[in-house]
């Protein structure tokens, strides 16, 4: 499958298990993860990024991305386990 097969380049956002999702949610976290992990992170880019995380994670799951691939960092791990289901 290709990926505009998801999602075609004049659509933004898809539904997946009942979730509205926009079509950049995966890199957004990535970014974030990036950035909540950085050692050198400050406390409120860090805050920041552990929002945007919390506010991802369930379209992460709709998606089933957490089925497939397994978050190494285990802090970050942590967090995003301690986020409801």
């Amino acid at each position: 499958m290709r990926a505009d097969q998801v999602l075609p380049d004049d659509v933004n956002h898809g539904q997946f298990n009942g979730l509205t999702i926009r079509k950049g949610t995966v890199a957004a976290f990535l970014a974030n993860a990036r950035t909540w992990t950085r050692a050198d992170a400050g406390a409120d880019e860090r805050a920041q990024a552990r929002a945007r995380i919390a506010a991802d994670v369930p379209a992460l799951r709709a998606l089933g991305l957490f089925e497939v691939l397994e978050i190494r960092d285990e802090r970050l791990r942590g967090l995003v386990d301690a986020i409801g289901h």
